[in-house]
This record gives structure tokens, sequence and C-alpha cells, in this order.
């Protein structure tokens, strides 16, 4: 069984007793090391828009909000109403908001008029029914064109229609067109001289698109763009904001593929050994429930103190390892484990235990894991 030198063992809990399992405990230190370095790789802090899908409680915000970080990104109403109830500033929605969703973004915008509110609009149909409900209650919303930069799942491609669409949103009497949203999470290359060139070519558009919009005598659109992966080659562009957002927890996923990149893991999944089926197998109390299981089998949990451990099987709430002959693990055993991807991991969880001093310390609620919190 192999437990590591103490020089590894930052991860420990001394009264793990008291913690039953699967659990999310989160280590503020580790947090606010990620904060304060992810504002070392950029030349003004201004620039940074985090997006809350990571995190989704009122803590992390009010650290970021505290570290001069007064823009955000988030993806459902319930992450804006979070983001509003900690006084954030300047919050995106990013999505388009169609059907009952706008009519909820609207009356968010009511509810919370000390924060700046936009979204983002990719269609004409959508742009006008964005207008008409906003008219209808007397409000102007700003909005980012989404752009589609490869990810292939909303957004037009920069060209000639985006730039059409963009200059109807200027006449459409509820729209305040402000700029240009380009994600591309499709980029994840490991290798980062890859990942450079092929988040430079997907963005060349977006440029060329901004400079046609400015030559047509509009304001020079703002530019939102990028994740984790392509953060440090955003960072690097002088005016664009970036929105990386699993910096905060950091991951396996991220740790094994974005070497250039220093962020601590801060976030853990706690198990235990429930039971064991056979010489070489153990059961552990980390199913699909507990951990998020969107990929392969062998990419959703690393135990630090355990990483012989191979999964074999996995449901709702039992995973399955092998272990090998003479293992030595007896039920009741503590592993702690590195989510794969940590932000649907945090979605599976009402609250996260943190730990301070090798201690449980306090409970962070993960409120906008919900999908309304009062809107």
């Amino acid at each position: 069984m192999n437990q590591g030198s103490d020089n590894h063992n930052w991860y420990t809990i001394d009264d793990i007793e008291k913690l039953d399992t699967p659990a999310l405990v989160v280590y503020p230190d580790r947090v606010k090391a990620n904060i304060e370095l992810l504002k070392t790789m950029i030349d003004d802090v201004a620039r940074l828009r985090p997006h809350v899908k990571t995190y989704k409680n009122k803590e992390v915000t009010l650290l970021l909000l505290e570290a001069g970080i007064q823009k955000f990104k988030c993806a459902t109403i319930a992450e804006a109403e979070l983001l509003a109830i900690c006084k954030a500033p300047d919050v995106l929605l990013a999505y388009q908001p169609v059907g009952p969703k706008l009519y909820r973004f609207i009356k968010l915008m009511h509810a919370y008029p000390a924060t700046k509110f936009s979204c983002l609009v990719d269609n004409a149909a959508a742009a006008n029914e964005i207008s008409e409900v906003a008219e209808k209650y007397k409000l102007r919303v700003d909005v980012y064109l989404d752009i589609n930069v490869g990810m292939n799942r909303t957004g037009i491609k920069a060209g000639f229609e985006a730039l059409q669409l963009y200059m109807d949103c200027t006449v459409l009497p509820g729209l305040n067109p402000v700029g240009l949203h380009a994600y591309d999470g499709h980029i994840h290359d490991t290798d980062l001289a890859i990942r450079t060139e092929r988040c430079n070519t997907s963005f060349e558009p977006v440029l060329r698109l901004q400079e046609d919009i400015k030559k047509r005598g509009y304001a020079e659109p703002l530019i939102v763009a990028g994740g984790s992966p392509t953060f440090p080659i955003h960072a690097k562009r002088g005016v664009v904001e970036c929105s990386p957002g699993t910096f905060v927890y950091w991951d396996k996923g991220y740790q094994l593929g974005m070497a250039e990149q220093g962020f601590l893991p801060a976030a853990l999944v706690i198990s235990r050994v429930i039971s064991l089926p056979g010489t070489t197998k153990l059961c552990l109390d980390v199913g699909h429930k507990s951990v998020s299981a969107e990929n392969e089998l062998s990419k959703r949990i690393y135990f630090l103190n355990a990483p012989e451990l191979v999964p074999v099987g996995q449901s709702e709430e039992h995973l399955v390892v092998e272990a090998g002959e003479d293992h030595g693990y007896q039920i009741g055993d503590v592993l702690y484990g590195i989510p794969h991807h940590i932000c649907p991991t945090v979605a599976l969880y009402e609250r996260a235990y943190t730990i301070e001093n090798k201690l449980l310390n306090s409970e962070w609620l993960n409120a906008a894991r919900d999908r309304k919190i009062t809107i």
C-alpha cells in the first residue's frame, strides 16, 4: 500500500473519522495560491473574466473579488444570480437565453441592478426575441456575438453573416452589442506549441471580424476568448479578456495536459474501501454520482495515496478497482482522489468541506449547482 512520503501528504486530513464519504473537500490555501498565480500570468487583472462553472459557491467568488477581479462568466441563471448576490460588478451569461430562460434573465437584471449583465447571441431569431422582451421590460441588454471558432456547438462563424448580425443588433431597440465571444474548448493539445498554433489559427477570423466592425464606424467590440487550455495564449494578446475556470481547483486532466500551468490541485473527492470482492479487488464508495463519469473508466479519478489502483468497473454508488495480490488494503481505508474533470464533479455535491491545517474547518455550499436560487 503506497502512502507516499510526508512531503507529499499535503492532502491528508487528521480528523478524517468525522467525514462521511464520498465527500468533496477543498483546501482554501491552495485556492488562494491558484488565484494569485493566475494574476501573475496576465498583464492586467481587468482582463480576467473567470468562469464560475467550476466552483459554484459564494466563498470562491468573494476570494476572486478580494483579489481585484471584477468580471465573471457563467453558463446558467443560477450561476449568474450567485455572482450577483456576491455583488459581482460585471457578469456575462455565456449562453443565449431562449424562451423562459430569457424571462428569467430579464428578471435577474431587474432584481440586481448593481450588476451589469450581458449574454450571447448567434442568430437573428434569438436577437429579435431578446430585443422584444427587453424593450417590453424597458431594458437594453448588452450582447456578445457568439463566434464559432471550431467548437461546433453554438455560435456563428466569423465572416459576412456574423458582421451582418452584429450590425443588425445595433439597430434592434432592446440590444446593445458590445463584443465578440470566442470559446475554443476543442483545443487542448498537450504540446503548448501545437496548442498555440491551433489557437492562433482559429482566432485569426475573430480579429478580422473585429476589424471589419470597426471599419464600418462602430466602436471596437470587446473580445472574450478561451478557457483554461488556451489561457496562456490569449493572455498575451493585450486587450482580449480571458475566461479560465478550472484554475481555482485544477484537476488531473489539466494537470496532465497543461503542464506549463502550475496550478495546484485544490479539490479532492474522498473515498473509502467498503468491500473486498476478491483477493485482488477493492470496492470503493465513489460511483457515477460521486465523480464525473463522462470520460473512459481510466480517466475519472486518480488516488494520491494509492496511484497503483486500476479501475475495472463503476456503477452509481460503487467503483471496483484492481489492487493486485497481497495488497494490504482493509475495509475502511481512506483514499484521496483527484477527479479527472472537476467541474461536473462539483455539480454532484451540494457542499464542499474545507480543510485547513489538516483539519475539517467549514462547509461551502455549492449553491449554483441548483438550476434555481430564487429566480
